[in-house]
This record gives C-alpha cells, structure tokens and sequence, in this order.
C-alpha cells in the first residue's frame, strides 16, 4: 500500500473510532466510494493497535486502577474501586463478544456491509444519540457506575456491531440513558472499548499471522503510528469539548452523512 492510503485509512480509523460517527462505517465506505483498494485484515489490525494505545494513554490512570485490581479479582475478591472496575469492564464486554461470535459464524457479519444499511444506521441512531443526550439525566457520575449499568451498556455496545452505529455513540447513548453525565458517560465507553478492541484485535490478529509478511508489517507498523495520533488528538478533543459543548455537531454530520448514502444507496 502507499504511504497514501496508509494515511487515509489510519487517520479515518483514528478520528472516528472514539468520536460516535462510526469507524467501521467509515472503513467500509472508502473503498466502496473513493474507488481505493480494501486495506485488508492486517491494516485493520495494526489501526485497532493504534487506538487501543491512544485510549490507554489518555486514561491510563483508570487503565492502572483496573490492572491493580486484576489479582484480586481473578481472587474472587471485588472490595477495591480497581477490582470493581475491572469486574464490571469484563462484564460489560461479554455481550459484544457473543454476538460478534454469532455475527461471524454465521457470516452475517459481511451481509451487512453496505452502503444502505450504513445509511439507516447513522441515521438512526444519530438521532437516538440526540434523544438520550437531549432528554437523559445528568445525575451519574463513574463512580457510581453499576453492575446493572454495565451490563445495559455492554447491551448496547453489541448493537454497535452493525455497521454505521458507532461503538462509541451506543454506549455514549446508553450511559446518558441510564443518567450519567456526558464527561463520565464517555469516559466510561471510552474505558469499555479497551477490552473491546483488545478482543477484537486478537481475534482478528489469529486470522492474519500465518499470512503477514515483512512489507505487511512494515505498512501495519505505519499505519498503527498514524492511527495512534489521530485517535489521541480526536479522544483529546471531544472530551474537552464535553466541558462545554453536547452530542449534537456529531448529531448533525451523522444525518447529513446517512441522508446522502441513502440517496446513493437508492438511486
């Protein structure tokens, strides 16, 4: 691949996979509107790596808090705000890895990659993005973050396995839902895509060993790179912007977005 194109696909990878716009809607739309080669399996692997590492920069101290708490949970001890985090971050990524599982075995999962049912997703749930955050409470903080809680937002981020929903925008909407804060509402989707790209790279890092050859990862390490920078510089951003600012611009590209593919789609 050029330089080019790994630039193109890791930036889009890194702006939009923390942002609730959808990365995997963007991925799947480059090639199937610029015309550009599918980057393939180990280019999606090494941007997955590329914004794992920028999220656990940004929160690396909620990432250490979790870590510490790992042995005494595996202990069955959860009385540490570390083991509870890291107990209710498991708990809320078993949903998405379930339903991934049955999405790929029985091959669903390529059956929705289309220009249409991206369309009606960043439609749709654009707007249910807007709904929660215009009409949800502001009451929860992290702290308070449950085991009921957990597993609603887990509920939610499995949704986000079709294409166009945005990981991020489901378990935003579903925090603001159940009442948290929009800072501590994406602070905990944020800290639930660790464990969600993580198993996701795995998954998709198995596939992909046995053929990646020296050229593959010299443009997956780049690409990573690139990925990491642009997902720092968007995840800095929006929670910033939360301080001050709520969901509704993302609200507002998503429509448009969904509203021009849906005229492609159809005509």
């Amino acid at each position: 691949m050029s330089l080019w194109h790994l630039f193109i696909v890791a930036v889009i990878q890194g702006l939009t996979e923390f942002l609730p716009v959808s990365s995997s809607g963007h991925l799947i739309l480059l090639p199937q509107l610029t015309g550009l080669a599918d980057q393939g399996q180990v280019i999606d692997v090494a941007v997955h790596v590329g914004t794992l590492g920028a999220v656990i920069l940004y929160f690396w101290r909620d990432v250490a808090e979790a870590l510490a708490g790992v042995p005494r949970l595996l202990t069955g001890r959860i009385d540490t705000p570390g083991s509870r985090l890291a107990f209710l971050l498991a708990v809320a990524t078993v949903p998405v890895v379930v339903a991934g599982l049955i999405l790929k075995l029985t091959g669903y999962d390529e059956a929705m990659r289309s220009t249409a049912v991206i369309g009606w997703t960043m439609l749709i749930f654009g707007l249910v993005l807007y709904w929660t955050d215009q009409e949800g409470a502001t009451e929860k903080t992290a702290p308070e973050w449950s085991l009921r809680d957990a597993i609603v937002m887990g509920l939610w981020q499995a949704i986000a396995l079709i294409p166009g929903v945005s990981r991020s925008g489901a378990t935003i909407s579903g925090a603001r839902a159940l009442g948290y804060t929009r800072e501590d509402g994406a602070r905990l989707a944020m800290l639930m895509s660790i464990p969600t790209i993580l198993a996701s790279g795995v998954f998709l890092g198995a596939e992909v060993v046995a053929t990646a050859d020296i050229g593959a990862a010299r443009d997956g390490a780049i690409a990573a790179g690139f990925a990491f920078l642009s997902a720092l510089v968007a995840l800095s951003l929006m929670m910033r912007l939360l301080k001050s600012v709520s969901f509704t611009p993302y609200v507002i590209y998503r429509v448009i977005l969904g509203v021009v593919l849906l005229v492609i789609a159809y005509t």
